[in-house]
């Protein structure tokens, strides 16, 4: 895992080392281990280096042995001693044992269809010198980030957003249109960016840089038009998770150094840990976060797991106070607005297993939104059977199965929980009817937005450019599989990976893995019946079955208890940090321009009277803290915030 940054001048002239030293060493806690730059005929290449794989050898940027290819990449392709094995029956030679050399023969041999070949977790570019092509890539779900820009006749790039601000051509304005998505899906809608003229590659896509043209072109994205008939037992299709997910591990526990696990006391984590635990050399390092809040708190199902695992366990605690501490540092990180503070424990942990002499963690993301682990998976199916008969009174009880563990909504009155989850024949008719009752939800933080944003945003309809980039076939899958496409195409990437995933494990040189997403263990899951991920309302129902005999029934049969962390409790206390009431200031909110003073004070007064009314008022909080961090980390503090709409 490293970082990596670039820039190619599209309308000739040299790339400055100095400028590409500045820009690797704005992402330096992505690769401390070595930085190092390349530049040679208008491109320029950079790479900050964490040494994993062939610690000796694989010193990047790397060229083939004719120095007519140059490659910059972050990640790891699990599958590169198969690849080499090929390579090598084919004649080719190897200078190094790592798994960028083998990129740079792929490349040469495949061109920009390399990327089907490879199993792993990417961002990479490289400079085909003889045609003067610049080739960038991410990987199918988009695990590792990579940003691009075009500013002054020069294409430029980076792992983060910071390396591209290091060149002084680049402006730094907010978009608005990200602002409101942000706002509505909690993400948002690839490319864009929160940042104006800043664009992401998306999962799945490649991008080429050739003749002054930028051309972006997807290779892969999540499919569920091949879903096979629901007449294979649950056993063999078990067998079949199991032998995948097996392998998944296997070959994700190639190092040359340590790996260790998260492990949160869930389904998820406990069975990468049980698959891995056979196959390291020495007992198994698993780490967890632990709450002082008993309501998050899982420390006692983590104690468990691990000594039913056999692994050495290590815990950081976490409190509110801490949470508004590293606050700043997790948004600067991030590069975006959070609604929700979770990123900040996932931050402080990676900052343990990095004092604990780690590199790498193996975890359990993307068992929710493959294999059916949500709530929100069983809130639209409840709200469909409840939509068949809209004038049942019994349906609309079975919404009280949702959220066991959210004692707030448990005592709701009936009429509220109807009110909210509803399902009507319009919202029925929607293509995002499973996710529409927490998009509104989300979507009336907007209310705090000065009357300038809004009435710039007065025209834009941020529901009708996701529709746009909805695949055609999408219409036509179960509705259990449109909500998992959401998830998996849009949150995933966009928070979970990223602000929660990439950007806080990177913060401290910690280089994430996920078995659960490798892609053949996706396109395994998306051929899957929704009945054997969800059986009635019991969720990740095949999982549970390839669990058995490797994990105790506890910890197979526990109901799902979502990672959540304190939000409003931690900005807004008798402890409270002090940038927080500077940052919220009348005199600060005015000045950026962003949200209303009025709305905000208002905010700010009801936490302080302890009269917060839940999940809207703590994403509000929160929402609006991390973009006033924002602008003051990134566009300026000394003068009113720039914004654009485009």
């Amino acid at each position: 895992m490293c970082g990596i940054a670039g820039m190619l001048k599209l309308a000739g002239g040299e790339v400055d080392a100095g400028l590409l030293q500045q820009m690797i060493g704005a992402i330096r806690h992505r690769g401390p281990d070595a930085q190092n730059v390349y530049a040679n005929s208008g491109v320029g290449l950079a790479n900050a280096r964490l040494s994993i794989v062939d610690i000796a050898g694989g010193g990047q940027p790397m060229s083939n042995a004719d120095g007519s290819l140059w490659i910059t990449f972050n990640g790891e392709i699990f599958n590169h001693v198969e690849l080499r094995e090929e390579l090598l029956k084919k004649g080719d030679r190897f200078a190094t044992r790592s798994d960028t050399e083998v990129i740079l023969h792929l490349y040469r041999d495949l061109g920009e269809d390399c990327v089907h070949r490879l199993n792993g977790q990417w961002a990479f570019a490289i400079w085909d010198a003889r045609r003067r092509k610049l080739f960038l890539s991410r990987d199918r779900v988009g695990i590792q980030p990579l940003f691009y820009t075009v500013a002054d006749q020069n294409f430029i790039f980076g792992s983060e957003i910071k390396a591209i601000f290091a060149c002084p051509e680049v402006s730094r304005e907010l978009d608005l249109r990200a602002l409101d998505q942000f706002f509505t899906f909690w993400v948002s809608l690839p490319p864009r960016t929160i940042f104006h003229n800043i664009s992401q590659i998306p999962p799945g896509h490649s991008l080429t840089v050739e003749d002054g043209r930028v051309r972006l072109r997807q290779y892969w994205q999540p499919d569920y038009s091949a879903i096979e008939a629901a007449n294979d037992s649950t056993a063999h299709k078990a067998e079949e998770l199991l032998e995948l997910m097996q392998d998944a591990t296997r070959i994700r526990l190639r190092a040359d150094i340590p790996v260790g696990a998260y492990l949160s006391g869930g389904i998820d984590s406990s069975f990468i840990t049980a698959l891995a635990r056979p196959i390291v050399d020495s007992k198994l390092r698993t780490f967890s976060v632990a709450f002082e809040d008993a309501e998050l708190d899982e420390s006692k199902y983590q104690r468990e797991a691990s000594a039913y695992l056999n692994t050495q366990h290590s815990e950081i605690r976490c409190s509110s106070r801490d949470i508004g501490q590293v606050f700043p540092d997790v948004v600067w990180h991030a590069e975006q607005p959070v609604l929700r503070a979770g990123p900040a424990p996932l931050y402080l942990l990676s900052e343990l297993v990095h004092r604990s002499g780690f590199k790498v963690v193996l975890t359990g993301e993307g068992a929710d939104e493959l294999l059916g682990g949500y709530d929100i998976f069983k809130e639209a199916k409840i709200r469909r059977f409840w939509a068949q008969q809209p004038g049942s009174r019994l349906r609309p009880l079975l919404l009280k199965r949702l959220y066991p563990y959210m004692s707030g909504i448990q005592k709701q009155p009936e009429a509220y929980l109807a009110n909210f989850f509803r399902a009507d024949a319009q919202d029925a008719a929607s293509p995002f009817f499973s996710h529409l009752p927490r998009w509104q939800l989300t979507a009336k933080l907007k209310g705090y937005f000065s009357s300038d944003v809004q009435s710039e945003l007065a025209d834009y309809d941020a529901y009708s450019d996701l529709q746009q980039a909805l695949p055609s076939e999408y219409p036509r899958w179960p509705g259990f599989c449109q909500a998992q496409y959401l998830e998996t195409a849009y949150l995933m990437p966009g928070y979970i990976l990223s602000a929660q995933g990439d950007r806080m494990a990177m913060a401290h040189s910690v280089e994430a893995r996920y078995p659960f997403l490798d892609h053949r263990v996706i396109e395994f899951c998306q051929k899957l019946p929704p009945a054997l991920k969800m059986r009635v309302l019991a969720e990740k129902h095949l999982l549970k079955k390839a669990s058995k005999g490797m994990l105790p029934s506890a910890v197979i049969e526990r109901p799902k208890q979502p990672y959540r962390a304190p939000d409003g409790a931690s900005f807004l206390s008798q402890t409270s940090p002090k940038y927080v009431e500077e940052l919220l200031s009348e005199e600060r909110i005015q000045r950026d321009g962003i949200f209303s003073p009025v709305a905000v004070l208002s905010l700010v007064a009801k936490f302080k009277k302890g009269r917060v009314m839940g999940a809207k008022d703590n994403m509000a909080l929160v929402g609006i803290l991390s973009t006033q961090l924002l602008v003051q980390q990134f566009i300026s503090s000394t003068r009113p915030t720039n914004y654009v709409l485009n």
